[in-house]
């Protein structure tokens, strides 16, 4: 199974990239992880709803310039569907039998995915009614794919 996370801007908290890189480590011997960061639109504090719009469609097009066409998509988006580790587990177990092996993962920016990449996407996921910063979601996002692979494989996951 390979698996892609693309996730808007770059990430310089040295906590966050330690954490994911030991889960990446981790997952070496079972999956192929890519880890694919595009730029973030630079843009002031105060935005109107058109230039917020604007400012999410530049981001969405650097993430859809990095999905193939056969890529099976997942968003994770605030108002996505509340699964847990166990669900998340089953469907990619369903994907890998009829032959989905290509995943990604898609994170926007602080502003959230835009239109286009929300309907490219094959399933939109939340980790939650809470707003997280979306670098934290990334450290989440990699350990979440993690316990999936470790539940898929029937192996203890070690708190």
């Amino acid at each position: 199974m390979n698996i892609q996370i693309i996730a808007v801007g770059k990430l310089k908290e040295k906590y966050l990239t330690q954490g994911i890189a030991e889960y990446a480590k981790r997952l070496t011997p079972y999956i192929k992880l890519t880890l694919t960061e595009v730029p973030d639109e630079k843009a002031p504090e105060q935005l109107s709803a058109s230039e917020e719009e604007q400012v999410k469609r530049k981001e969405g097009e650097r993430i859809l310039a990095h999905l193939k066409p056969d890529t099976y998509v997942v968003a994770t988006a605030i108002e996505g569907e509340l699964w847990t580790s166990d669900k998340l587990a089953q469907h990619m177990e369903e994907l890998a039998i009829y032959g989905r092996s290509q995943i990604a993962f898609v994170i926007g920016g602080s502003l959230g995915l835009s239109d286009e990449v929300l309907q490219r996407a094959n399933l939109r996921i939340s980790f939650g009614r809470f707003t997280y910063p979306h670098q934290l979601l990334r450290l989440v996002l990699v350990e979440q794919v993690y316990r999936v692979v470790k539940i898929m494989r029937g192996e203890p996951y070690h708190k």
